[in-house]
């Protein structure tokens, strides 16, 4: 589904490289997060899947293609950018303007006219994220959590074969955090994620697969993300207190209360 092969990419000539020679691959079904410290790339590497960016060396394919070409295919949450929340727009009108841009049934692209194929989408999205009892209050008024959960359904509403989030958490309490990552495995029952986080504690619960980014990219299966890799990978002494559910193919098992954190 992503495919990149040694891809650098510099913000200017002047500057280091913000990820140099990258080679990935996320298979269909995978659900990845991308980890990593502050400035280390992950944002960057989003972008240049999307297409958003443009790498100076090597070459990515989305789909099996130039991203430009199939991104319509790709649901995008980023990360919440400053907004005007004083701007008079609902909740079910911020979903909406996820299918700018979708396939329709027929094979037409959605723009600038919703029918009423449309709004259901945005409904059934809202429902998805538990979240459709909202969808005429001003998206201003939600909490922190609410907003996250709308803006996801607004990436869900074009109907994605992959998710990309980006530090979707990000200003969330934890307990909305921990509905939102229950939320977060049942999508993964119908469509490829690919994540960017903060939260290791995610790693052992959910994903498939880690893809370690602070200039240099390496991606490792769940059960190989030990305490070495999370302090090569942040350059700072770390214990991490591992209780994983699926630590190997032998089948080791914990119990679905442990859980995964660096202290």
């Amino acid at each position: 589904m992503i495919e990149l092969k040694n891809v650098s990419f510099s913000y200017s000539v002047e500057c280091k490289p913000a990820l140099e020679n990258v080679t990935l691959t996320i298979p269909r079904g995978e659900f990845a997060s991308i980890v990593g410290p502050n400035g280390g790339g992950k944002s960057t590497l989003i972008k240049l899947i999307l297409g958003l960016l443009k790498p100076q060396t090597g070459s990515i394919k989305l789909f099996g293609e130039a991203p430009e070409k199939t991104r319509y295919r790709v649901g995008y949450a980023p990360q919440q950018a400053k907004v005007d929340y004083r701007f008079p727009i609902n909740v079910q009108d911020v979903v909406l303007a996820g299918r700018f841009g979708a396939r329709t049934e027929k094979g037409t692209r959605t723009f600038f006219r919703f029918n009423r194929d449309n709004k259901a989408r945005a409904i059934a999205a809202l429902e998805k994220m538990g979240v459709a009892d909202l969808r005429r209050k001003s998206f201003g008024d939600l909490s922190g959590g609410q907003r996250q959960r709308v803006l996801i359904a607004r990436a869900l509403c074009c109907e994605p074969e992959l998710l990309i989030l980006d530090e979707p958490t990000n200003n969330v309490d934890p307990s909305s955090a921990k509905k939102f990552y229950e939320l977060l495995a049942e999508l993964h029952k119908s469509v490829t994620i690919l994540m960017a986080s903060h939260d290791l504690s995610v790693v052992s619960q959910l994903v498939d697969s880690v893809v370690c980014v602070n200039r240099v990219v390496q991606s490792h299966p769940t059960e190989a993300f030990t305490g070495d890799l999370v302090r090569d990978l942040y350059h700072s002494d770390v214990r991490l207190v591992r209780h994983d559910h699926r630590c190997s193919e032998s089948g080791h098992f914990h119990g679905e209360e442990d859980s995964f954190a660096a202290e």
